[in-house]
């Protein structure tokens, strides 16, 4: 194993996968959210940063190689059933967060049969969009359960006829309760359509590594 500076953050990364899920133990929503959706940004950040680095410095490694697609993978499954139990088993979240799920155990159990030979799954470019698409979205739906959190500790002991007395503008709108739905309900909707992309790609990229494996999979 080489220990370098790409390889150090990939690792950093790795480790952060099941940070997002203990900020959930340790502290009260919508804290929770926020540090979960820092450490999850700046863990995805290091996604770029150390393939650049390595790149650039020319400090390109097996080790690496082999860690970088198991921190993505682990980051993206961790948080994706983070927000499938705190959505409440949405199936708007729950089945494109299973089919991510399901093409992640498959390809990663793809390329541990294939072994010497699963140079032949190389990340494309297609696959890297699919990425950024996962952990975009799994960004802006962390900030949608802060956004609900907010607005329920807001309508707390109000009747229902109080609060829509406010959101229509027939009472002053003291607590923010109007641009907490409202950042609930954009970034939900933002957060569900960048899901559901990315988990087309996903499937396309999925099939995409099947079919270059199939020649290794045919018996003699």
């Amino acid at each position: 194993m080489t220990w370098n500076i790409p390889n150090i953050l990939t690792l950093l990364r790795l480790l952060a996968a099941p940070g997002v899920a203990i900020m959930f133990l340790y502290f009260a929503r919508p804290w929770a959210d926020w540090f979960a959706l820092i450490l999850f940004v700046v863990a995805a950040t290091t996604d770029w940063v150390d393939g650049y680095l390595a790149r650039a410095w020319k400090q390109e490694s097996k080790f690496g190689a082999m860690l970088d697609p198991i921190a993505d993978k682990a980051m993206v499954v961790i948080a994706l059933l983070v927000i499938c139990g705190f959505s409440g088993m949405n199936p708007w979240i729950l089945l494109p967060a299973t089919l991510i799920m399901f093409r992640e155990t498959f390809v990663s159990g793809l390329r541990e049969f294939l072994g010497d030979t699963a140079g032949t799954l190389k990340v494309t470019k297609l696959a890297k969009w699919k990425t950024a698409a996962q952990m975009t979205a799994i960004a802006v739906l962390f900030s949608t359960g802060a956004f609900e959190t907010y607005f329920e500790m807001s309508v707390e002991g109000m009747d229902g006829a109080t609060v829509d007395a406010i959101l229509s503008g027939e009472l002053p709108d003291e607590g923010g309760i109007g641009w907490k739905l409202n950042g609930a309900y954009y970034s939900w909707w933002i957060g569900i359509i960048l899901l559901w992309l990315a988990m087309v790609l996903t499937v396309i990229t999925g099939a995409d590594y099947l079919r270059k494996a199939m020649p290794f999979l045919k018996d003699k």
